[in-house]
């Protein structure tokens, strides 16, 4: 049976493993990073047509100190229809908070943690859920873990990010220039995020797979 799928990555490199095997059906979406980006890109995509259902999908911050790095979590409408799929794949419930910012060092995620009570945190997935909910689509976030809850990022890119949730590399190369004992740490963390897009690109391909959904 032909179904109609979205899935939702904010950045390209968190789409390139999945996109490199796309199954036959599926369709994908770059929104840019943050809430404002996310909903310019989704609104009018879900707009064009009638969807069975939508995930949105990228990296996670670990607020919870018990989620490692690679680690595949999800949270879903009640009746979405792979939730026992997602399982099989490997993924793990968890809950989520849709932040303003990235939250950069290990006492904001602290803070958040103690605040908020979530095991992850990320910046598009609320409102494009929130935008699926007034249309009546099921949707699913399913994010993987690329920073833990104890680990600082190397640099604040909150403040190297563009209007449209896109990255300043302008402003990234200064920044690296301006501190390039980061480097080590950046490259880490580069290496760390493809091997985390690549576990949830291949939990992707388990959940949609083992629901039938075309080959690649």
């Amino acid at each position: 049976m032909s179904r109609s799928i979205l899935v939702c990555f904010a950045v390209k490199e968190e789409a390139a493993p999945f996109l490199r095997q796309l199954p036959v059906g599926v369709e994908t979406l770059v929104t840019g990073m943050g809430a404002a980006a996310a909903e310019r890109a989704t609104r009018p995509r879900l707009a064009a047509r009638e969807w069975d259902f939508v995930f949105t999908c990228g990296f996670a911050g670990g607020l919870n100190p018990a989620l490692r790095s690679e680690t595949v979590i999800f949270e879903a409408d009640e009746k979405f229809p792979l939730l026992q799929e997602l399982r099989r794949a490997g993924a793990a419930p968890a809950r989520f908070h849709c932040a303003d910012r990235v939250a950069v060092t290990a006492a904001e995620k602290s803070q958040l943690r103690a605040r908020i009570g979530a095991d992850a945190v990320e910046m598009e997935s609320g409102v494009i859920r929130r935008l699926c909910r007034e249309r009546g689509v099921p949707s699913a976030t399913v994010r993987v873990i690329s920073d833990t809850a104890d680990e600082a990022l190397p640099l604040d890119f909150n403040t190297l990010m563009k209007p449209d949730g896109t990255l300043n590399f302008g402003k990234l190369l200064g920044a690296v220039l301006c501190r390039p004992q980061k480097i080590p740490a950046l490259i880490a963390l580069g290496q760390r995020s493809k091997s985390a897009a690549q576990r949830l690109a291949t939990v992707l391909h388990e959940t949609l797979g083992a629901a039938g959904v075309g080959g690649r």
